[in-house]
């Protein structure tokens, strides 16, 4: 146990301190996701109007938003394996005392953490673009975006761990990103599109991390309207946040028994 804390506390240091030094890094994670915003928002805004009484599109769609930065964040922390293994540091960190479990949580709660400092970026920029928000609501945030990332970083880490260079895996993310993003309920409701991409949507593990952070921004109450229903079912906060985490648990297990056998 103590040599999975060290890896998780020395991994996840080494994350934050890589992130610091790349200031690029910061622009663009969040830099797609207001060009969409940006994007959808202005195009569609007017032409939609309100998706319910008291809730216009860019208030709809804002959640969706922080969501997408935070996946985009999330599923990249992989490169920093395929990085480390290219260039050998990999055997290093191997060879040491660290567990390989640790390793991994490690890269994990460093990519959360990160993700929770990008989309809080998202969040002051919110008031700015007519999206109203309250310190609660800030505080309802963070633990939802911490587990959100935590297994979405899974997936990242599970891919990276049978990749050998930065350029296949991004090209696998890129092809992983844009579907989990369409599908996710970010720009239209799930339940109100044809059946195909209704279950598509809600095997998509990104809809029920949307659909968290919608309903901690709007509310229950228009979540009732607009939210993920799952065989008549209404999904809670709670729902949502039990199935990201359950899937995150699966694939965090099935990128540590990855990374044993690849490296």
């Amino acid at each position: 146990m103590e040599g999975i804390i060290r890896g998780i506390w020395v991994v996840a240091y080494r994350e934050l301190l890589r992130f610091i030094q790349e200031r690029s890094r910061l622009f663009s994670s969040f830099a797609m996701p207001l060009i969409f915003l940006i994007v959808f928002g202005a195009g569609f805004g007017r032409m939609i109007g309100t998706m319910v009484p008291g809730v216009d599109y860019i208030q709809f769609m804002y959640p969706g938003i922080i969501a997408m930065t935070v996946l985009m964040n999330s599923l990249m922390s992989g490169i920093s394996i395929v990085w480390d293994r290219e260039f050998g540091f990999l055997k290093e960190i191997l060879v040491s005392p660290l567990d390989r479990r640790g390793v991994l949580l490690g890269k994990a709660a460093g990519s959360a953490i990160v993700a929770i400092m990008q989309g809080s970026i998202m969040l002051v920029l919110a008031p700015f673009l007519g999206v109203s928000l309250s310190l609660m609501t800030v505080l309802a945030l963070i633990p939802v975006l911490f587990i959100i990332s935590i297994s979405i970083s899974s997936l990242g880490l599970l891919v990276a761990s049978r990749m050998k260079s930065q350029q296949g895996f991004q090209v696998v993310i890129q092809l992983i990103i844009m579907p989990l993003i369409f599908l996710a309920g970010v720009f239209y409701p799930v339940n109100n599109v044809p059946v195909v991409m209704e279950l598509i949507s809600k095997v998509n593990p990104l809809t029920y991390g949307v659909d968290a952070i919608r309903q901690v921004f709007l509310g229950a109450d228009v979540s009732a309207t607009i939210g993920v229903t799952v065989f008549g079912h209404t999904m809670t906060v709670l729902d949502d946040i039990i199935i990201v985490a359950a899937l995150g648990l699966v694939l965090m297990s099935a990128a540590v028994w990855s990374f044993n056998r690849s490296d």
